[in-house]
Formats: structure tokens, C-alpha cells, sequence
């Protein structure tokens, strides 16, 4: 884990002490091993952004997403880097914009099990602000494309998630994202 504790102390020294949930996220083989496949350097953990542009939130699909599926910019710090570079740099890359960090609001603990085996996983919850920039994003291989929705849209997005995914790894997004909301 290159993510320190004590990096984890400096980001909610400056911007808030986040309430922690824990949760457990099956996922099937599959993305078990895609997750598995993300863990470069011992990677356990994401920044999510929830980033505000007036009253909407910028976000994000990426290519296999079903159409109308989208939700919060996130990725990884990269070695070196401070979860405030990685948070900056990771808005920039996905949406094209420069941003503001605003409260820590959440971290989330989980745990992905594919049944027999685990991955302990923590992802950090910002909110930011959007401070420049056009929104379109700049890693066109990951990202297909960059969004305004309110916050009345994550009902929506949970309901694609339902209906026309089997995704594990989405599911968890969608509980990730219920818990913000209620925090917002």
C-alpha cells in the first residue's frame, strides 16, 4: 500500500475528518481480476470526486458503459503523488477540468470477494468544485465521455445499473454513491 496513513491524516487535516463505512462487494470472477489487474504497486484504494459545476455534478462514462450510465470521476494516486495531486490530476485526465477540493466527505472501506478470495479496497470521497477548463476528457481510453447531472440523476443511474448490468464493481459504485447523497 503506498497510500500512507499518514497521507490519509494530512488530506483530513485540511479537509475534514470523514465518517468511514464498511462494505463487502461481490463481484464475479471476472472483475475480481480485473481489480486484481489494478492493484500496480500494491494499489488498494480511489479518490472519487464529486465535482460541482453551479447545482450539477461533472461525470463520467466510460466505454462499456450502458448508454445513460454515468458517476463521479475517480482513479489513483500514483506513487509519489499525494492524494491531493492524484485527486487534481485524475479531474483533469477524466474531465478535462481543473478543480477545487472542497470537504473529505466519505472513506469507504470494502472488501471485494468473488467468493473465494478477497481484495481489501478503500475508496476516498471528495467533494471539489470545478474551477476551468471544457469538459471533455483528456484519457479517451478509458473515458467515452464527460456529463452535467443533478443529483436527482443517481436514481437513474442506479437503475441502469439494476437492470442492464451484472457488474459487482457498479453495484458497489451505486452504494458508494448512496451514501454521499446522504451526506450532501
Amino acid at each position: 500500500m503506498y497510500v500512507t496513513y499518514r497521507q490519509i491524516q494530512e488530506v483530513a487535516d485540511i479537509y475534514g475528518y470523514p465518517p468511514v463505512v464498511q462494505m463487502t462487494a461481490p463481484v464475479d470472477s471476472q472483475e475480481f481480476d480485473f481489480i486484481h489487474s489494478t492493484q500496480h504497486y500494491g494499489r488498494c484504494h480511489d479518490i472519487t470526486m464529486f465535482i460541482f459545476k453551479g447545482t450539477k455534478l461533472l461525470v463520467i462514462a466510460k466505454h462499456n458503459y450502458p448508454a445513460g450510465l454515468f458517476r463521479p470521476p475517480s482513479g489513483a494516486v500514483k506513487p509519489g503523488e499525494s492524494l491531493i495531486q492524484g485527486a487534481m490530476r485524475e479531474a483533469m485526465e477524466e474531465t478535462g477540468c481543473k478543480i477545487e477540493l472542497g470537504r473529505y466527505i466519505l472513506q469507504v472501506n470494502a472488501l471485494f470477494t468473488d467468493g473465494y478470495h478477497q481484495i481489501p479496497w478503500r475508496s476516498h470521497v471528495f467533494t471539489a468544485r470545478y474551477v476551468s477548463g471544457d469538459p471533455h476528457p483528456i484519457d479517451t481510453r478509458e473515458i467515452r465521455e464527460v456529463s452535467l447531472a443533478g443529483l436527482d440523476d443517481f436514481d437513474r443511474y442506479k437503475e441502469i445499473i439494476r437492470t442492464k448490468t451484472a457488474s459487482g464493481g457498479l453495484n458497489y459504485r451505486a452504494r458508494l454513491h448512496d451514501e454521499v447523497l446522504r451526506l450532501l
